[in-house]
């Protein structure tokens, strides 16, 4: 029973964790159009449910109760995986995601507690934690590529070849952002990270200005949020990859959007705000605060700039990110440097 006891609290941790990611993407949307709505001076979604609060269960149901079309001359196999690929390697980088210091049951279970490691809110702690996540991350535009070839559409075809490109553009500038945080905390776990900001001043927004700026940017890129989202515009491709989807297969990929965009202000609160740390307020209200002030952002900034045109996106992907980050990195090694060789 003893051995077993591991295992069976990772599986309530991972229960736990999915079941809250999807409530809150479920919400997400309404979020967002009730934002939206407030910034184009309209009302938002608000006859389901008091105030719209259930219009996230009417449109999953509309969702799952629509006709389900597969196109004739698709790659049945592949048209059915790739939204389910999408939706996994959106759900998978959370496990490493620590929102709370604790879950609350070192006073109930005592010496138990510390045995099996239950003072960590955090499915995995792992020691290569950011790895973990550019790997699971970047996977996700094998869904889109995939959903876009198997469609057997030239306008899907294209919204996924852009997706391919736009996202290894994007992905080396982001990679770069983070390597100042990772030497000045010394550490990939993210667990350690959040630990190394035990205050506010130790907040490696405030220590690394320029790669926060550089990690905003290109996260918003990574998920393919206006500005940058020209997989999918639809004066050009027709909604792009997703064209040829119905029902809760087209569903998938929006559920997937959502999810990259929840796990992407968890982790700008992890590695640039200092994760849980807080005064007065419980750990898991200060993570959740900072991880919904920055998905209002996304959304303020979705409904205020315009579209990019693609080439300006890859050019500025290439030509400006990449050689910024390079230089932030090589900044940041030469200030520490200094500082352990004078200050200790």
């Amino acid at each position: 029973m003893e051995s077993a006891f591991p295992v069976l609290l990772v599986l309530i941790k991972t229960l736990l964790v999915i079941v809250a990611v999807l409530t809150f993407v479920a919400y997400l949307t309404l979020l967002e159009r009730k934002v939206l709505g407030w910034i184009q001076v309209r009302l938002g979604p608000n006859r389901v449910g008091p105030w719209g609060l259930l219009q996230p269960l009417a449109d999953g149901a509309k969702l799952l109760l629509k006709e389900e079309i597969t196109v004739s001359a698709a790659n049945t196999a592949v048209y059915i995986i790739a939204p389910l690929i999408v939706v996994v390697c959106a759900l998978l980088p959370f496990g490493v995601i620590p929102f709370a210091k604790g879950l609350g049951l070192e006073n109930i279970l005592g010496p138990v507690a510390n045995k099996f490691d239950l003072n960590t809110g955090v499915v995995a702690d792992i020691n290569l934690g950011i790895l973990y996540i550019f790997g699971i991350s970047s996977l996700g535009v094998y869904g889109v590529i995939l959903g876009g070839w198997a469609s057997n559409s030239k306008y899907s075809l294209l919204g996924s070849i852009r997706a391919a490109a736009q996202m290894i553009s994007y992905e080396l500038g982001l990679s770069l952002s983070v390597i100042g945080v990772l030497m000045l905390a010394g550490s990939l776990s993210l667990v350690n990270i959040v630990e190394a900001q035990d205050s506010v001043w130790k907040w490696f927004v405030f220590r690394q200005p320029l790669g926060f700026i550089l990690f905003l940017i290109a996260g918003s890129a990574e998920i393919a949020r206006t500005p940058f989202d020209l997989m999918e515009c639809e004066n050009e491709l027709v909604a792009g990859y997703q064209t040829e989807y119905s029902s809760m297969k087209f569903g998938l990929f929006y559920l997937g959007e959502y999810a990259h965009l929840l796990f992407l202000s968890s982790l700008m609160t992890t590695l640039f705000f200092g994760g849980w740390q807080g005064p007065i307020l419980p750990p898991i209200v200060w993570f959740l605060g900072k991880t919904f002030f920055f998905v209002f952002v996304f959304v303020w900034i979705r409904g205020t700039y315009p579209r990019l045109r693609y080439d300006r996106v890859m050019q500025f992907g290439w030509k400006t990110l990449v050689p910024v980050g390079l230089l932030n990195v090589m900044a940041t090694a030469f200030v520490y440097t200094l500082w352990l060789k004078y200050v200790g």
